[in-house]
This record gives structure tokens, sequence and C-alpha cells, in this order.
């Protein structure tokens, strides 16, 4: 296929226009944060709407809960069950669009028949405000790692790092990249997740069901960058099924500087009675919990660390991502997994503003996915969608995130479920902590777990033949 062509990007600015990226808009002029409460919202995306009126004003986000939920319940409302659809996007009419679609999504909208319903905007992204205030303050200490900015981020706590970053989009890619790492997700958290594997031929598979817990210790309210030891945050996963993964547990360590900190993880395998480091667990590893269909750092589209590629801020474009998903959350997982795609019946797409980021693998480096582009939604810095090539520039891998709603962690929009859709094998994968049945419907508990969990120490001191 041809692939999409973009214009080469000045040093001094991102006001390059390309047919085929839409609306680029320049890089930000200088580093005040001052515009954090002007033109820009407290973490860096423009605070107007569009000229067209199809992109609303960030106006605070979603704060409020609904009227008598109180968390119990497990699975969140639709927020937005009474609007309207505007239209849809098929085989009929993709032309019209392609040029606001990831080069993943036209493809399967003609390969598979997939359909995008499209409703409304709603800039739903919300923090607390010491969040906003930490973001201030990084615009004028965040530093990238001193050998370069995809290695890691120094001085900077509690907030995205560079929510107004560097004019030079190889600077700026690796920066925007860091703030999706880092993005918003509370400080802590508890939930019961569900991998699941749709295979060519229709059939829904439990890949993993695991108990996750979280602990963001840059995301601590009164911490500061001295406090939390460059780590981001600290995981623990129990695995409960199938039987190939029950008993088995994993620990990772995620650091803000790969450079200085590498990641770190440790498993537990109960035929083996004991914990190990397991350093081969990243990358463009098979991960075992996507039952070695896809790699560990296509969690959230990309995860892990930086340092196999080059990345590149192509600029910024509108373009239909899938948004304020709590009605998907609100589907049985028959319901929700078709052959090919997630059913399109219970997944609404919406018009945002996303950054584009093109990541080629660096010289001397490897990886099976030799050339990515992510779009980060430029209110949460999420990557909403991922187009993916192999080492032929064959096209492979698209990726997309389902953004929730959860005012009570406090967060209104939030990464709430991955779909990784592999267009050359024929099947696919989701990952969510959300769907209306049990176990996957358990409420989630934002209270910081034992921190003992997080110690590897604790883990083979406890592990028994």
């Amino acid at each position: 296929m041809n692939r999409r062509k973009f214009s080469i990007l000045g040093a001094t600015g991102l006001a390059a226009m390309s047919a085929g990226l839409g609306n680029i808009r320049p890089a930000r002029a200088a580093a005040d944060p001052g515009l954090l409460k002007t033109t820009l919202t407290p973490f860096g995306a423009e605070r107007a709407g569009n000229a067209a009126g199809t992109i609303p004003a960030w106006t605070g986000g979603l704060t409020e809960l609904p009227p008598g939920w109180d968390g119990s319940q497990g699975v969140m409302p639709d927020f937005f069950a009474n609007d309207a659809k505007l239209f849809s996007i098929d085989s009929s009419n993709v032309e019209q669009y392609k040029d606001k679609l990831a080069i993943g999504t036209v493809l399967m909208i003609q390969k598979y028949g997939l359909r995008l319903d499209v409703y409304p905007t709603h800039r739903t992204q919300s923090a607390p405000q010491w969040v906003y205030d930490n973001a201030a303050t990084n615009v004028t200490t965040a530093q990238n790692d001193p050998h370069g900015a995809k290695y890691g981020f120094l001085n900077a706590y509690g907030a995205p790092p560079f929510p107004i970053p560097d004019q030079d989009p190889a600077v700026a890619g690796a920066q925007l990249m860091w703030n999706h790492a880092v993005q918003w997700q509370g400080t802590a958290y508890t939930r019961t997740m569900g991998n699941f594997l749709v295979d060519s031929t229709g059939a829904v598979i439990l890949a993993d069901q695991q108990k996750e817990h979280a602990y963001y210790l840059y995301y601590i309210q009164g911490k500061t960058a001295a406090d939390y030891q460059g780590l981001y945050g600290k995981y623990y996963v129990e695995h409960q099924g199938p039987a190939s993964l029950e008993g088995q547990i994993a620990i990772d360590w995620a650091p803000t500087n790969t450079y200085a900190t590498p990641d770190r993880v440790w498993t537990y395998l109960p035929g083996q009675g004991r914990m190990r480091a397991s350093p081969d667990l990243e990358y463009d590893t098979p991960a075992p919990s996507f039952s070695d269909y896809a790699n560990q750092d296509e969690y959230d589209v990309f995860l892990g660390a930086l340092d196999r590629y080059d990345w590149k801020l192509l600029g910024k474009q509108e373009m239909f991502i899938p948004y304020n998903n709590n009605k998907a959350g609100l589907a049985t997982v028959a319901q929700a997994h078709l052959p090919h795609f997630l059913n399109p019946d219970v997944v609404r797409w919406e018009l945002h503003r996303v950054w584009v980021i093109d990541a080629v693998v660096a010289p001397g480096k490897r990886n099976v996915l030799a050339h990515r582009r992510l779009y980060l939604d430029e209110d949460t810095y999420a990557a909403a969608l991922g187009d993916s090539w192999d080492a032929q520039g064959n096209y492979w891998r698209h990726c997309n995130t389902l953004m929730m709603n959860r005012p009570d962690y406090p967060a209104g929009a939030l990464f709430g479920a991955l779909a990784n859709y592999d267009l050359q094998a024929g099947h696919y994968l989701t990952s969510t902590g959300q769907w209306n049945e049990a176990p996957f419907n358990t409420p989630v508990n934002f209270a910081v777990p034992p921190v003992e969990i997080f110690n590897p120490r604790t883990m083979a001191a406890l592990a028994q033949y």
C-alpha cells in the first residue's frame, strides 16, 4: 500500500503542511508555564476548539459522578448515552474521511468491513489541581536525559513532564512519548483484568485473567521529584487463569529514566517455587499474557523503554479516535467481540486532535516492529491509535485504545481497553479491566495496596513448591 506521506518539519517549528496529515500546527514558541492557564489546558493541549466547531473548547473536563453511583456497582454508566450518532464511516464513504483516519483503520474498513459510528466530541480529560500545579512546574524544571530524550527525563514530577514540548521534532517526539508513558492514571488501583484472543475463525479465547495492583510513585500528592527515586510505578500481577498461567506472579518496576535505571521485572512460577529476575520480558519479547500473539511493548499501544527507536514528531492532526467509551464497558465479553474487530455497535468514535509521532528502529538496534506510528490524544497523552510495519515494510498491526470516563479516579477520560489487530494473521487481542460480567465488572479499588507486595524479596520469601 502507499504509506501516508509527511513533509519534513523544520527545527524551529512544525508549520509544514502535508496532504496526508491534514492541519499540522506549529510547535510551542516558548516554554512559558503561563500558557497552561490561557491558550493551553493545564496538560498542554489547545484549550480552544477548532474553527469548524466540531471539536469544542476544553472547559475543565468531566469531574462529577453519575447521580446515585457510588462505585460499588463496578461498571461506570455511559455518560453520553443520549447523544445522537452524527454519521457512520464504512466502505461506502471511507475515501471521504481518509485524511482523518489512521492507516490501520482504513485497512480494516476495506478488508473486514469495519464500521465507525461517530458521535459529538466531548473533551472530558480532568485531573486534580495538584497535578495541574505540578505540570506548570515541570515546564521550567523538566530536563531530557543528557544522552538523549528517548532515554528518559529528570527533574519532573506528578504530571506530564513536557506539557510544552521542544521545538525540535526529533526531541519533541520522545518527550511526548514520555508524557504518554507517565500519563495520569491516579496514585494506585487494584482491578481484575482480562485479555482475550479472537482467532481467525472468530473464536473468543481467554488468554489471561489477572488481578493487577499498581502504585504510581510518580503521582503521590505532596511529593517532589527528589522523592520518587526514578520509578514511575510499581506493578504486582497475579495470574488467575487459564490453567497455563494460573498461580504465576509478576512484579514490574517502571523507571522514568531507562539509561540510569533499566526496567526491572521479576516472575514467580509455581512449578519452580522460586522468584526469578526476568530481564527479557520487555521490548519485542512475545507477551505470555497475550498468548505470545503480541509483544511486551505493545501494551497501551506502546509500553516500556524508548531507546530502540528514533522518534520524530510529525505534527498535530484532527482524527477520529475511540473516546468516551463507557458504552463498550457495559457490554459482555461475547457482545463486545466479533470476528475481526470489536462490535461497532458498542464502540464510540469522536473527532479529537492528536499528536502524530513516527518511530523507526535506531541504527544498531532491533525490533520486529521496524516502523511504528502513534497518535496521542492531545488532552491525555494516551496513545489512541497505532500503526506498525515489519522489517520488509509490510503493514502488520493496528492498535487502538478505548478511552473511558472515570471521574472517581479522578480522571474524566482514562485509557480503559486495548485492541491489537494483526492484519497479516487475521486475529486480534483485547485487554481491559471492564466488561459487564464477572469477574471483569469487579469494582476498582483506588486504595494504595500493601507496599510490601511490590518487593521481589517478599515474593521470594513467600514462594513455596
